[in-house]
């Protein structure tokens, strides 16, 4: 078998893409969301719309999770930072992304806080 037969024989249908962070093969029907932009696992992503589902970003650099936040009726979404260009994009969660990841990232800010804990027991 060549080489190109092998390659067409990996290619993943439109309906799926590879994490280009821990390489799993994602599905793109995603529940909570018409448009999967993460993956489930470690939640990182991909720059590529500009408004979500059109597929016009140029930069195609990774998105790192940062945080989560919760919007006004309680939903959790998560938010990117692009590695390449900085552009920060706030993205729904789906309902079978990693709780545990999300739990982690929510939980940051706590963990590690911007001040020294000593500060605190001087208030």
């Amino acid at each position: 078998m060549s080489r190109d037969q092998r390659t067409r024989l990996r290619r993943r249908a439109p309906d799926s893409f590879r994490c280009g962070h821990c390489r799993l093969d994602v599905s793109t029907a995603a529940p909570g969301t018409m448009h999967r932009n993460h993956c489930p696992s470690c939640l990182w992503s991909r720059h590529l719309d500009r408004t979500p589902g059109d597929r016009a970003a140029e930069c195609a650099g990774s998105m790192e999770p940062i945080a989560v936040c919760v919007g006004d009726d309680g939903e959790w979404a998560l938010v990117h930072r692009c590695s390449a260009c900085a552009t920060v994009r706030v993205n729904r969660i789906a309902g079978d992304d990693n709780a545990f990841v999300l739990m982690r990232l929510a939980v940051r800010p706590l963990a590690q806080p911007p001040f020294p804990l000593e500060f605190l027991g001087r208030l």
